[in-house]
């Protein structure tokens, strides 16, 4: 039973013709919900998603359920960090990726 709006699918609570979800679909919105949760993503495109949110119940449900998976998280893993030996294989293993890919 999935409750999140088909990938492409119009909301099933809106007509196909209504721009009241600010011109994003719903596939749209919920790939960019974690970018409105961490602040990274621009004041045009953050209002879009508000708007589509606002209109799509869906969508505003799946939100919500990632809003507070984000908070759980955050509540769970407060003050923990990783050893130090295995940030540093992780650096090391980042920047050996980053050059074999014959990035920057």
């Amino acid at each position: 039973m999935n409750e999140m709006p088909g990938q492409g699918d119009p909301c099933p609570d809106t007509p196909t013709d209504d721009d009241s979800h600010g011109y994003m679909g719903c596939a749209e919105v919920i790939a960019e919900v974690w970018t409105l949760l961490d602040g990274e993503c621009t004041p045009e495109s953050r209002d879009k998603l508000r708007q589509h949110l606002e209109a799509c119940p869906g969508c505003f449900k799946h939100y919500g359920l990632e809003e507070r998976i984000k908070a759980l998280v955050a509540t769970k893993c407060r003050g923990e960090k990783a050893p130090d030996g295995l940030r540093e294989r992780l650096r090391l293993e980042i920047r050996r990726t980053t050059i074999i890919r014959g990035g920057p």
